[in-house]
């Protein structure tokens, strides 16, 4: 167990900031002088709760999960430490990746960077939420591997995952749109010393364009400018005639002089023929038209079910944003279309499972797929299942992309889909083959 307090000043009083290494995980506590705050209590709640729970269950199931939660490092600054240990956590996990607890390690590592919350204001609950759900996949596989053969695992689960929702309920009633520290208040050095000089003033009012140095000039000039305007067709009587001698585009002698030609006041590139409307919120989409599954414009939405399906039945999913889908039952196909971190898990598929135009999607096959095509994405990660490694995953114009095949053990193993190829012509055609360095 590690741990670095230092002192500063947050809405009220006097405080202690401590960050506790020692649990796989990282947790700022904060302890006032003289008075404990009800965000103070609340969470040491949730630290003798789920954490303790976490920690306890652990321990019990040993191996690479109890070295996992004995994770440290020496603390030498406020929020530097946290990422160091964070990155400790997960450089543990891919040390470990024969590990017979490979995915409890994983499901860590995956959702750690959540301790990260105090530094992402104004949304520090929806960020824990993000990175809970990054483990998904990982605590799932906990569960379908140990539901049948031991409890313990399945409560590991459960006690695990329960840390990150009471977090997000401490956050949403105590910090929501960031920690309550102190806008104006000093803060203290780390050896306890006297609290530092407050931050400087609000900056000066902005200057006022109406007036100027020369007294009553501005005045004058803006009633001048106001009067030429007002002359209305009248304004142009003022100006004066040039003829085509004075005008170098259609005088060579003084075309031919050269040199810089006096530049004006440059027009502006364009003008917007009306105000620009603003962007619409289309409403969440989850319903069976006709022989169409219509997932669309989800956000944020975990835990989106489709069952009693038909084999006639398609899955169309499109613009849903970090959120989770599952297909039950067989279905024809099923097509992710502009998705960005969405987790979609289908039993069987007879037809094809289509991504396109999609970010960072994670797509896992229980049952059998016999294709699965990958179009215009960016980040794509498919888990075979055992009956789906006959599947042809057919790619173009994608990057980032990754399949993972079960072991006999159970495990996974990753493999990079190659993204770059060579070409060469053998005196009868092209012969197109993957270059090494695409893996």
């Amino acid at each position: 167990m590690v741990k670095l307090c230092h002192w500063t000043m947050l809405t009220g009083g006097f405080w202690k900031c401590c960050i506790v290494s020692g649990h796989g995980v990282i947790l700022l506590l904060f302890l006032f002088s003289s008075v404990v705050s009800v965000y103070v209590e609340a969470y040491d709640n949730l630290l003798s709760g789920p954490v303790a729970q976490y920690t306890a269950l652990s321990q019990k199931i040993g191996g690479d999960v109890q070295k996992h939660v004995r994770n440290a490092s020496v603390l030498t600054s406020l929020l530097a430490p946290m990422s160091k240990v964070i990155q400790e956590v997960q450089a543990f996990r891919e040390k470990n990746r024969s590990s017979p607890l490979f995915n409890h390690l994983s499901a860590v590592s995956e959702s750690v960077p959540a301790l990260g919350w105090v530094a992402m204001a104004p949304k520090p609950g929806p960020y824990v939420k993000e990175m809970q759900d990054a483990a998904m996949f990982y605590t799932n596989r906990v569960l379908k591997d140990y539901k049948e053969k031991d409890k313990m695992h399945v409560e590991w689960v459960s006690a695990y995952v329960s840390i990150w929702t009471e977090l997000q309920a401490y956050i949403k009633q105590h910090h929501t749109t960031g920690l309550s520290w102190s806008q104006t208040g000093p803060v203290a050095s780390a050896s306890g010393g006297a609290p530092a000089p407050p931050p400087p003033g609000p900056p000066p009012p902005p200057m006022d364009l109406g007036k100027s140095s020369g007294g009553d000039s501005g005045a004058t000039n803006h009633n001048a400018l106001f009067a030429s305007i007002n002359k209305g067709a009248d304004i142009t009587k003022g100006l004066k005639h040039v003829s085509d001698n004075q005008k170098t585009h259609k005088n060579p002698v003084l075309k031919a002089q050269g040199g810089p030609l006096p530049s004006g006041p440059k027009p502006f590139a364009a003008w917007p023929t009306a105000a620009a409307s603003p962007a619409r919120t289309l409403p969440p989409v989850l319903e069976l038209d006709g022989k169409k599954w219509k997932v669309e414009n989800q956000e944020g939405a975990h835990g989106l079910v489709i069952s009693d399906t038909e084999l006639k039945q398609v899955v169309y999913a499109f613009k849903c944003n970090n959120s989770t889908l599952q297909v039950k039952g067989k279905i024809n196909s099923i097509t992710l279309d502009n998705c960005k971190k969405l987790g979609l898990v289908f039993e069987d598929v007879v037809g094809i499972v289509e991504v396109i135009n999609c970010k960072d999607v994670k797509v896992q096959v229980m049952g059998k797929v016999p294709t699965i095509s990958i179009n215009k994405t960016d980040g794509c990660h498919v888990y075979l299942s055992k009956d789906s490694l006959s599947c042809e995953i057919v790619s173009a114009k994608s990057s980032e992309m990754n399949v993972l095949v079960p072991n006999k053990d159970g495990e996974y193993t990753e493999i990079p889909v190659p993204e770059q190829f060579k070409t060469v012509w053998d005196g009868s055609k092209l012969v197109t083959t993957a270059t090494e360095i695409a893996g």
